[in-house]
């Protein structure tokens, strides 16, 4: 499975975005890694750090297509 933004971007860890009109990171892309914690319970997703509002949010695979709230900004630069 792969992750994808609104925009059409694969979701990749480390990607700086907005959430809303809040910046932040891309803190983990859980997909179908059966032994992934995250895909286990949540059945897969992305984990947002947001710095100073939320804290961590996460969305769940099914709900990051029609999420407007999340934008994809630049990546990270290795």
């Amino acid at each position: 499975m792969i992750l994808r933004y609104q925009s059409g971007e694969e979701i990749k860890q480390g990607d700086r975005i907005l959430y809303g009109d809040k910046p932040g990171e891309v803190e983990l892309v859980a997909t179908d890694d059966p032994t992934d914690w995250y895909v286990q319970e949540y059945g897969g997703g992305v984990l947002l750090i947001l710095p100073g509002s939320y804290g961590a949010v996460f969305i769940p695979a099914d709900q990051i297509e029609t999420d407007e709230d999340l934008q994809f900004v630049s990546r990270r630069e290795s």
